[in-house]
């Protein structure tokens, strides 16, 4: 069986592996183009599947979208059978969906119907969900609405971030991928209509959804700055400038929403209900540091106000 992996970021690359490391055939690769980077944007740098692809010598196909005669005969020429697709970024149209004959599925960061979408990490650990998981699923004409073939679920940590529950799903997302294509091998694989009734959505996330609302209870904007770590960083504005805030811990303590109310080896904030104590912190400009060598810097100090 010829698959096409179409997928872009390190999350994307475990699933990619495991297909090479399980002997299965990967025909070709389709992920964004090369991103420019550095002051004067010179310097491209190519996404971490097309680096996994070309280790291996698997074409790499790089279209700026997955759409036009170009692509889809690029695409078919790579005669694929079937089509994998983990966070590749972009919705695939009805004519790239049907060119493998077996269909194309998907690697989806969620317990659909719940969280469909792009951010459904960032969503899960926003709404204090304490389980997500993986599910494989065929994919269709709408938004991650296909038959699924297979779920795996997992514990959220109560001091998980994105980026942690992220490496962990991709881990199994992985190993779920290939015990579904196990099952289709066997003949086994019973697709499972998802219930419409019940999904709910993940959407991109923005710059706005990402800044910090002081009026809110403490518990909130805990899970906000764990959703956002490591981007795009809940932030918040000190003395007109942009901060970003990691590594946070409910705490007791009470003032207007946004006073600063301690600093040290950690920054602690009054919220709406309760204080949020903030351990690192990047200021507009620099590399994100501890809250104790900000300090030191003379950053912030007891009795100012984050807005």
């Amino acid at each position: 069986m010829r698959i096409v992996f179409f997928g872009t970021p390190p999350f994307a690359v475990a699933s990619l592996q495991a297909l090479i490391q399980g002997h299965f055939t990967v025909a070709g690769v389709v992920t964004q183009p090369d991103k420019p980077q550095g002051r004067s944007r010179s310097e491209l740098v190519p996404p971490p599947v097309k680096v996994a692809a070309q280790s291996e010598g698997i074409p790499v196909l790089q279209p700026v979208r997955p759409t036009g005669d170009v692509f889809t005969t690029s695409l078919r020429r790579l005669e694929p059978d079937l089509g994998i697709v983990v966070a590749y970024g972009h919705i695939l149209r009805p004519e790239v969906l049907s060119i493998p004959p077996r269909g194309m599925l998907n690697v989806h960061a969620s317990l659909l119907p719940r969280y469909r979408g792009a951010a459904p990490v960032q969503h899960a650990i926003l709404k204090g969900e304490t389980e997500t998981g993986i599910s494989i699923m065929q994919m269709d004409e709408g938004l991650d609405s296909g038959p699924v073939l297979h779920r795996v679920a997992t514990a959220i940590n109560p001091d998980e971030t994105s980026g942690s529950l992220s490496t962990r799903l991709a881990e199994i997302g992985a190993t779920a991928l290939v015990e579904a294509l196990s099952l289709m091998a066997g003949g086994l694989a019973r697709p499972q209509p998802q219930d419409h009734s019940r999904a709910t959505y993940a959407p991109k996330i923005d710059r706005e959804m990402a800044r910090v609302a002081w009026e809110r209870d403490a518990t909130t904007l805990v899970r906000q700055v764990r959703a956002f770590d490591p981007a795009p960083g809940a932030w918040t504005m000190v003395n007109g400038c942009t901060l970003k805030l990691f590594d946070a811990r409910e705490v007791p303590g009470a003032g207007e929403p946004g006073t600063v109310l301690a600093t040290g080896d950690r920054m602690v904030v009054a919220a709406g209900r309760g204080a949020v104590a903030v351990n690192e912190v990047q200021p507009a400009g620099r590399t994100r540091l501890s809250v104790e060598a900000w300090v030191r810097g003379r950053g912030i100090s007891p009795g100012q106000r984050l807005e």
